[in-house]
């Protein structure tokens, strides 16, 4: 389906608590609409005042809703918007009331696992390695994202001039860090760095290092010390973020195990995928799920010290996602 001009344009809103990957699934998937459809897309965040915030979802009122938080309804004689598209726990209570204070004009959708009242939604666009199930879930590879070839060219313009002459082949390597599932220590970081200097250096590659904010202080310094001597770009944290530009120019991904959203977005490149090891803190069996689905598609395989070449059609579940919403929409 492509946009035409005799289309009455969507309107779109995204909710979500405003951090990065957490507004980008939800942006991402509106954003895949809006390529199939003539849309409008309007980001709002919201966040729950401290003392209500830990509250179960059921428990939460409108009230509860931090002053910085944007509104969300419409105010007097505006419309709802035709979708709602939100992610994330805080954004809950708000979706599940969509449907019943808009009067059924708008479809609501939610990503990632609500983990409650999955009947409040008309749509669940839920990871596959999460389980979940219903009439009204679709299961995806990974979560939804913005990685598109346009937004890659677009973001890696700044980039150009200090990335492409780099040595090939040009490894990106992303690091995660500490979550419930894995940690990633000083010990094990230089480890890994070690690792992937010598892989790097064996193929007369570059480097292109990034790290989450949720790396270690102590494992981001053993990383930078080991690596800082390749040719390449170590990113840290300082001005316009490279995220996008390491993925366009990227002839290997390197991507800690403990990132789904990571795992997802660099197997929709269509460079291999090397998935890093981290050290467990309990069983991950839901990440070990969508490794072995990304292993299925031939995107994925765990780094082996070496940086062998393979090829694969990029995942594209977002846009698949897209489809389907706007099938269930009625505008497919």
């Amino acid at each position: 389906m492509e946009i035409g001009s005799d289309q009455t344009p969507l309107t779109i809103q995204v909710v979500s608590d405003g951090r990065t990957g957490m507004e980008n699934q939800a942006l991402g998937l509106a954003e895949a609409v809006q390529r199939l459809f003539s849309s409008r897309i309007v980001v709002k965040q919201i966040r729950w005042r401290r003392a209500f915030d830990k509250l179960p979802s059921a428990l939460k009122a409108r009230w509860m809703l931090d002053p910085s938080s944007d509104a969300v309804e419409p105010a007097a004689g505006e419309a709802w918007p035709d979708l709602w598209i939100a992610t994330g726990r805080a954004t809950l209570p708000l979706s599940a009331r969509v449907r019943e204070r808009s009067g059924g004009k708008t479809f609501v959708v939610q990503t990632q696992d609500p983990r409650w009242n999955i009947a409040a939604y008309d749509l669940v666009v839920a990871p596959a390695h999460d389980g979940v199930t219903g009439s009204n879930v679709l299961s995806i590879t990974g979560s939804p994202h913005r990685v598109t070839a346009e937004r890659l060219a677009e973001g890696s313009a700044a980039f150009a001039d200090r990335l492409e002459p780099l040595p090939r082949p040009r490894v990106a390597v992303l690091i995660g860090g500490r979550s419930r599932a894995f940690d990633l220590t000083e010990t094990h970081a230089a480890d890994l760095a070690g690792r992937i200097a010598t892989a790097v250096e064996a193929a007369g590659g570059s480097l292109m290092l990034t790290f989450s904010r949720r790396t270690p202080a102590a494992a981001k310094a053993a990383l930078t010390a080991r690596l800082n001597h390749l040719p390449g770009l170590i990113w840290d944290g300082e001005g316009p973020n490279p995220y996008f530009a390491f993925l366009k120019f990227a002839d290997h991904i390197l991507v800690t195990e403990d990132s789904a959203n990571m795992a997802a977005e660099a197997a929709s490149t269509g460079a291999p995928v090397h998935i890093l090891p981290m050290i467990p803190l309990k069983p991950a069996d839901k990440f070990a799920r969508l490794h072995a689905d990304l292993r299925e598609r031939g995107s994925a395989r765990p780094f082996d010290g070496s940086l062998n070449v393979w090829s694969y059609a990029p995942l594209a579940e977002t846009d698949r996602a897209a489809r389907v919403l706007l099938e269930r929409l009625g505008r497919g």
